[in-house]
């Protein structure tokens, strides 16, 4: 079994899914940005390596054959990083993933990226560049699963999720733990290729919301 390549490997959900892949004794590599995330890693006993978004970093890629996109620009940086990580970034992620002709992308998106114009206002641009990363996954050839949560908590994971979206606006949330805990079962289920899900808290195990 090669590796899983983890891409925003230092964010909320990076850091969830790590210690899930540890826990499951699973191979894979973290993706980080500088120098002492990559000691923070090694530390975990996890291989990490330097790779930044806007630059090369195919050769993160080595050596590997599933890829999780769970990188980010943030809520406190501008419209041009939103472009530059999330979009581009992404579709750069995607390029190296099918040139090393990897088994399996797992693209962390956004709810609302289906549909952005009834999105909030506020983070449109966003939700413009995850539609965009998403439909170039999914015209890419390569295997993929989409998961678009909704707004995102920190709550504890409950292992539990739903796969609709509820007409109140108050009800489209889920922990990151449980967005990680699905991410899990897509690189380690191979019949989640192909699908593109919105995920909510909810009272539907993942394996059977997702199988």
């Amino acid at each position: 079994m090669k590796k899983i390549l983890l891409i925003g490997a230092n964010g909320k959900i990076g850091q969830l899914l790590t210690r899930l892949l540890i826990k499951e004794d699973l191979p894979f590599r973290a993706m980080v940005r500088t120098p002492e995330q990559v000691q923070a890693f090694e530390d975990l006993g996890a291989e990490a390596v330097l790779g930044d978004l806007e630059s090369d970093f195919s050769a993160a890629f080595e050596g590997c054959d599933k890829v999780v996109f769970s990188a980010g620009s943030g809520g406190t940086t501008g419209a041009d990083k939103t472009l530059l990580v999330d979009l581009w970034g992404a579709i750069k992620a995607v390029n190296y993933a099918k040139a090393k002709g990897l088994e399996h992308f797992v693209m962390i998106s956004s709810m609302n990226a289906a549909d952005p114009d009834n999105g909030p206002a506020a983070i449109k641009h966003y939700l413009v560049a995850k539609f965009a990363a998403d439909e170039y996954l999914k015209n890419s050839g390569l295997p993929y699963s989409i998961l678009r949560p909704a707004r995102l908590t920190d709550e504890p994971g409950t292992g539990k999720v739903s796969t609709d979206r509820p007409t109140d606006p108050n009800e489209r949330i889920i922990s990151r733990a449980d967005v990680a805990t699905a991410a899990l079962y897509c690189l380690m289920n191979s019949s989640s290729k192909g699908l593109i899900l919105d995920l909510r808290k909810g009272q539907t195990p993942v394996e059977e919301a997702l199988g």
